[in-house]
């Protein structure tokens, strides 16, 4: 007695039919396309995961830079003195007080300043 794989290969291609989901073109629905896309997408994803993570540290320092303008000093003075004074405040924590507490972030650079 012969064996049929149909179910099976049929699960498998609506496997990959599920992740192509949004594709455009061929590479939704014609498994060779969408099995090249896919593999790219997938290389594309785990990538942008970790460039993720640096753009938001650029964006950090934009704002905190941005941030210690306004304050009347620049964002490595202002990096360098916090270090001194032993202040352990992230890029993520210092850019969200520069633009939603810009009161408490200038009493942070009095502190950090004042220590010297």
């Amino acid at each position: 007695m012969r064996v049929k794989r149909g179910i099976k290969a049929r699960q498998r291609r609506n496997k990959l039919l599920k992740l192509a989901r949004g594709f455009r073109g061929r590479s939704k629905n014609t498994i060779r396309q969408m099995r090249q896309r896919l593999d790219k997408s997938l290389c594309y994803t785990y990538r942008d995961r970790r460039q993720r993570k640096r753009q938001m540290r650029g964006i950090w320092i934009v704002r905190l830079s941005a941030a210690a303008k306004l304050n009347g000093i620049s964002y490595s003075k202002l990096v360098n003195a916090l270090k001194t004074a032993k202040i352990e405040l992230d890029r993520k924590i210092l850019a969200d007080l520069g633009a939603l507490h810009p009161e408490v972030f200038t009493k942070v650079k009095e502190v950090a300043v004042g220590v010297k």
